[in-house]
């Protein structure tokens, strides 16, 4: 056994727990409307590739589903229902048995060991399908044995890094981001590291899941990116990072915090293009790649006033970053900070311009290449 599959990243990356006002329970109705535009294709999908014919997907067996990265809910329990009730389409009306024997499910739950888990299971739904357990670790090694699960989904979290990459912190490197706490708009240095750095995360959350799904199975994922061409800081991403980082600079005019402080912190993100995730998949021959479609816009459509937008974007960037803040600075300064960037996103509201709207949400349907 591997031992270095099983070593934490540097950092234990976590949405904020609890159910006040500033959890991601209450602030991620975003990521809730990727997880409904996606039902119809998983339906659509699992119908046409879940191969019940295969030993592996005997029913009489158990039926095992992973959702990685799942923070506390509610969005995973939307997502593994969605996931079952295809499942079980398949077993009653795909079958060429009289009276199809339909499989148990085990949902096994995963995200940091400092996730709110006791959030997670208080919120579970009492009419749910199956039999659910918690798994703690990091997704970008092996968390399962060989042949263990049947479906894998992972949805808005492979955009986050295992780690900062180690040379934007440092003052003797060229990548040293002084002054910036992401690559949007930094030097073509800093871009480079992060990007190293994510293909070798995409790398091991590949291979790891290869191993530890059954021959045949199959995963969902839906990934931020930027579709090809695009320049992240000319985005309402990057332009809502500048911000946030204009104010911690503010802060640490006001002797609030140090410039060393701000400078030793960067955001563990990293947005793809849809070429760039194909070649990570093709490069690591693990899985057939079945479908990648763009997923629409959450919340494009929605005609709310200006103060209304500002206050959902700054709750949720809270429940997403907080607790990265706190860790950094210490929770003296979050609610501060926070105000500050409310404050300033009325002062400044162009990233709520349309034009300046360039992310996208890339779906893909992935299938274990049986030979494996």
């Amino acid at each position: 056994m591997d031992v270095e599959k099983f070593i934490e990243p540097s950092s234990t990356y976590h949405m904020l727990g609890s159910d006040d006002p500033y959890s991601y329970a209450q602030n991620s109705e975003y990521q809730k409307q990727l997880v409904v535009s996606a039902e119809e294709l998983i339906f659509e999908l699992i119908d046409k590739h879940l191969d019940i014919e295969k030993p592996s997907f005997d029913p009489n067996k158990i039926f095992r589903i992973g959702d990685f990265g799942c923070s506390i809910g509610p969005n995973t329990f939307f997502a593994v229902e969605n996931i079952i009730k295809s499942v079980e389409n398949k077993y009653k009306y795909k079958s060429n048995i009289k009276n199809p024997r339909i499989p148990e499910y085990h949902v096994f739950f995963n995200d940091h060991v400092d996730n709110d888990f006791n959030a997670l299971f208080r919120n579970i739904p009492i009419t749910r399908k199956y039999f659910p357990a918690g798994v703690p670790g990091s997704f970008h090694g092996r968390l399962f044995p060989n042949a263990t699960l049947h479906f894998v989904h992972c949805s808005t979290a492979l955009h986050w890094l295992s780690r900062i990459p180690k040379e934007v912190t440092e003052t003797n490197s060229s990548a040293f981001n002084k002054g910036r706490i992401h690559y949007t708009g930094a030097k073509k240095e800093v871009k480079e590291v992060y990007s190293t750095q994510y293909r070798k995360d995409i790398k091991s959350f590949l291979s790891a899941r290869a191993q530890e799904l059954v021959p045949g199975g199959l995963m969902v994922l839906v990934i931020l990116g930027f579709p090809g061409g695009v320049l992240p800081s000319e985005s309402s991403i990057g332009i809502g990072f500048n911000i946030l980082g204009s104010c911690l600079e503010d802060m640490v005019q006001m002797g609030k915090i140090t410039e060393e402080e701000v400078d030793s912190f960067n955001l563990p993100f990293y947005y793809p293009s849809p070429s760039e995730l194909k070649a990570l998949i093709e490069e690591n021959g693990c899985f057939n790649i079945e479908r990648i479609e763009r997923l629409s816009e959450p919340m494009k459509n929605e005609k709310q006033n200006l103060n209304i937008l500002i206050k959902v974007c700054v709750s949720h960037l809270r429940a997403v970053i907080g607790g990265l803040i706190e860790e950094h600075f210490g929770n003296e300064i979050v609610e501060e900070l926070f105000q500050l960037h409310m404050k300033k996103l009325h002062e400044n509201p162009m990233m709520f311009d349309e034009k300046y709207r360039k992310e996208a949400n890339y779906f893909m349907f992935l299938k274990q290449k049986s030979h494996l």
